[in-house]
């Protein structure tokens, strides 16, 4: 296992150390030694399954010993000054970052995972690696679920679909979040998932050959700018088909796109030179254009998205992104080590300005929630899938969950103007503070020196950076 490990990560760093790496591992064997999964197999092989999913993503040495060492904490007699001494500050961080509190006897199961997840949250802070760390892990308990008792699986399923899954959407991590919905999925609702993977599998044989038709179409189309491009077709993951059943109410042979077609090339101007040849030389679902490259997603996505209609009567939903958007659409916040270890290396591309810490400034938000209801609710709000779109009459786009009202608005906009908001106008009409607003709305706040925030005001956000505001203006404003 050990030299498979080092072959993979020599293939992206090449002058890594493999030392450190081997007395991971070897550390790693000798304290799990008796240990047996339910899977019969020995505890180390999940600890190497870890580390490997983790190269996928091609981070560096530290984090694929950590991966390595991840529940030697948790699950074994080895204590923190002793992994300290052997492998250093950096490491052990990273460790403790993914170990539960099992020290304290907690209330309930709901206060205990939320204490364990602000534990977390706050390794999380300083080292975006512990989340990247605890992901992998629950990749791969996910993947080897069928083996635990079938409340287990339950209990373990609903708490990645709420939690895990949504925080691997908010990090741009969507080749693991593809995969955690649906393995969830089959253990949640069985029936209703082999029943749609039936129907798929039948539509994508009979679908294969119009697919390729119409890359070839594109292809083509594209060839004759003489634009540098790649296309990769791929189907859409069952949890995401389902999910568009249940918003649309449509049954599954009414869902049109379980196709993508993602058109990848170099420049952001190419990107836009390519939508222009897709929309004029085939014919185009309505409304179905979003351009994420102009308005980003709050986790770093950006791709133009569009809906064509092939003369075959296949609807494909076209995304074009260029190499750089492409990485960060597969890898997230990830991508920032790929750049740092992979490209810096090798020299074969200059290094990107890459903030990953400015994209976790949610998490924040996130750990100023008290009471652990509120934090788990926070951390559900924050991940949010669907994000809503709205503007300033100055034009400045606000990026806000869906379900969020004009009061969280105005705190978007900026805290002291939250605090004074005495109503808001969508669309040149006054609502109410209550208002949930939609995409696209031009939204002006109406402020006044003598109104102050209530109580009242808790029930009407629904953003964890407008309730964090408003109790702290409670809280130093008690009489």
């Amino acid at each position: 296992m050990i030299e498979e490990l080092k072959k993979t990560i020599q293939e992206y760093l090449p002058d890594g150390d493999f030392f450190l790496l081997e007395k991971s591992f070897n550390f790693a064997s000798h304290a799990h030694f008796c240990q047996i999964r339910a899977t019969g197999e020995p505890y180390i092989n999940h600890c190497y399954a870890v580390a490997m999913i983790l190269t996928e993503l091609r981070l560096d040495i530290p984090t694929i010993c950590a991966a390595l060492l991840h529940d030697i904490l948790e699950d074994t007699l080895v204590v923190r000054e002793e992994l300290k001494d052997e492998f250093g500050e950096e490491i052990t961080l990273l460790i403790e970052g993914v170990t539960k509190i099992n020290k304290y006897k907690f209330d309930n199961q709901e206060v205990a995972q939320a204490e364990n997840w602000r534990k977390m949250l706050l390794a999380v802070v300083k080292d975006t690696r512990v989340i990247i760390i605890k992901l992998a892990d629950r990749l791969h308990n996910m993947r080897t679920i069928k083996f635990l008792p079938p409340e287990k699986q339950e209990k373990i399923a609903q708490e990645t679909l709420t939690l895990y899954t949504p925080f691997a959407h908010r990090l741009g991590i969507y080749k693991w979040k593809g995969e955690l919905e649906d393995l969830t999925f089959e253990i949640l609702d069985t029936e209703k998932y082999n029943e749609i993977k039936e129907q798929w599998q039948v539509r994508t044989e009979s679908s294969v050959k119009n697919l390729e038709y119409i890359e070839k179409q594109l292809t083509e189309k594209i060839n004759s700018s003489k634009i540098n491009f790649r296309i990769l077709a791929r189907p859409k993951n069952l949890y995401g088909i389902y999910m568009k059943m249940q918003r649309q109410e449509k049954s599954f042979s009414e869902i049109q796109d379980l196709f993508g077609m993602r058109v990848i090339t170099d420049t952001e101007e190419h990107c836009y030179q390519i939508l222009s040849i897709v929309q004029s030389e085939f014919e185009m679902v309505e409304n179905s254009f979003t351009d994420y490259i102009a308005v980003p997603k709050n986790n770093m996505y950006q791709s133009i998205h569009t809906t064509m209609l092939g003369d075959n009567g296949m609807i494909v939903e076209v995304q074009i992104r260029t190499e750089d958007m492409h990485k960060r659409a597969e890898y997230g916040i990830a991508a920032h080590w790929r750049y740092k270890e992979s490209f810096d290396k090798k020299n074969t591309e200059p290094i990107k300005s890459f903030d990953a810490e400015s994209h976790l400034e949610f998490i924040k938000h996130i750990l100023e929630s008290k009471d652990s209801d509120e934090f788990l609710t926070a951390i559900k709000t924050e991940c949010n899938f669907e994000q809503i779109y709205v503007s300033t009459p100055k034009g400045r786009i606000i990026k806000l969950p869906e379900g969020a009202t004009a009061l969280d608005f105005a705190y978007a906009v900026h805290s002291d103007i939250g605090d004074m908001c005495m109503g808001v106008k969508v669309d040149g009409k006054i609502v109410s503070l209550d208002y949930k607003l939609t995409t696209g709305q031009t939204c002006e706040v109406l402020t006044r020196k003598n109104i102050k925030p209530t109580e009242h005001w808790l029930d009407i956000v629904v953003t964890p950076q407008a309730r964090s505001r408003i109790r702290k203006y409670l809280r130093e404003n008690k009489k």
